[in-house]
């Protein structure tokens, strides 16, 4: 038996191909749905700044129907949507492929601990499959619930105002169910202050 090494047969062009075309099906496989929220929706108009507060947002009524969606959590068992009404309300859209959105994450949670107390609440919307949502939530923990929103989320994110179809995405809801702000782009615990004390 011979020690010498055989080298691997050369390329054709067809096995080059056919690599290539492995490495762009995995990189499409990747990063298919940040891709596919991108595209759902034309972009913002050029110009516009993409963390401004949205126009239109002071006393909008929630959508019909807001309150009869259904989401799962990612530790199991119903998110419970409906005993959210009658009090201020934070609302994030978000994903863990989302780099803004996991920069914000701390900052919503400082926000719900501060004002949780004063009867705000906060709750994140993920646009996201179950499996990257867990293993996020488990190396970075918050303390306000979350909601396995998926696909679906993002028709819910429209009605909300998100015609750009961008990410992440806040809104704040008052007690009376009318939307007071609404957010593209990351924000901070000192903007979510501000908007409660505006409402105060």
């Amino acid at each position: 038996m011979s020690d010498t090494p055989t080298s691997p047969p050369p390329e054709t062009p067809s096995s080059t191909r056919r690599r290539t075309l492995l490495f762009a099906a995995a990189g499409l496989g990747a990063t298919g749905l940040g891709a596919w929220w991108a595209t759902r929706s034309s972009p913002p108009a050029a110009g516009a700044a993409p963390d401004a507060a949205l126009a239109g947002a002071d006393g909008d009524l929630l959508p019909d129907g807001f309150w009869q969606h259904q989401f799962e959590q990612p530790s199991g068992g119903p998110l419970d949507w409906a005993a959210l009404q009658g009090r201020p309300l934070l609302i994030n859209f978000w994903a863990t492929w989302c780099p803004p959105c996991v920069k914000e994450m701390p900052e919503l949670d400082r926000f719900h601990e501060a004002f949780g107390p004063r009867g705000w609440q906060v709750v994140g919307l993920a646009i996201d499959g179950p499996t990257p949502v867990r293993e996020f939530l488990g190396r970075t923990p918050v303390r306000f619930p979350i909601g396995l929103a998926g696909m679906d989320g993002t028709d819910l994110a429209a009605s909300l105002g998100n015609t750009a179809g961008g990410l992440p995405f806040t809104v704040l809801v008052d007690a009376q169910g009318r939307i007071r702000q609404r957010k593209m782009g990351a924000t901070h615990y000192e903007e979510l202050a501000a908007w409660a004390g505006a409402m105060a």
